[in-house]
């Protein structure tokens, strides 16, 4: 055996084995390389737009959550101005209550008042005609003497 033919044997396999790899084993390998860096790029893409995503959701989330607190707040309150305001209108109703209650309270006294006044002049009047009677001694006629009777209560 000669080591020069070995050599190129082994050069010309070599190359045949080279030019094999770079035709056929080759192009596949390189597909799925760039298959794969392709599908590491789409999920780095995915990966970041899902992290804008989800920012871009918390920022909504956050806005959301302060609309309705303030919201709430806006709520509260007008909730406390109308409990405010319906505790005025039932002091507003009390009070006018009260007034008309005086003014009927003061409406009867009057008219108790003027009963009684009415009561005493009658009163008044009969005594006087029986005091009359027993001065004179003589019966006067209450008919009759009727004008003098009313001007003595109107006196009274």
């Amino acid at each position: 055996m000669n080591l020069n033919l070995t050599l190129i044997g082994q050069a010309i396999a070599f190359a045949f084995f080279v030019w094999f790899c770079m035709k056929f084993v080759w192009p596949p390998v390189m597909q799925a390389l760039q298959e794969r860096q392709k599908k590491i790029a789409d999920g780095l893409d995915a990966a970041s737009r899902a992290s804008r995503d989800l920012e871009l959701a918390e920022e909504q989330a956050n806005e959301t959550l302060r609309e309705s607190k303030e919201q709430a707040a806006e709520i509260l309150e007008q909730a406390h101005k109308r409990s405010n305001q319906m505790i005025d209108e039932a002091r507003e109703q009390a009070r006018q209550e009260g007034e008309r209650m005086i003014t009927n309270a003061k409406s009867d006294i009057e008219q108790e008042v003027n009963r009684a006044k009415e009561e005493l002049r009658v009163q008044v009047s009969r005594l006087a005609i029986v005091g009359a009677e027993r001065v004179l001694e003589a019966s006067i006629d209450e008919k009759t003497h009727r004008k003098l009777l009313d001007k003595l209560a109107a006196e009274l």
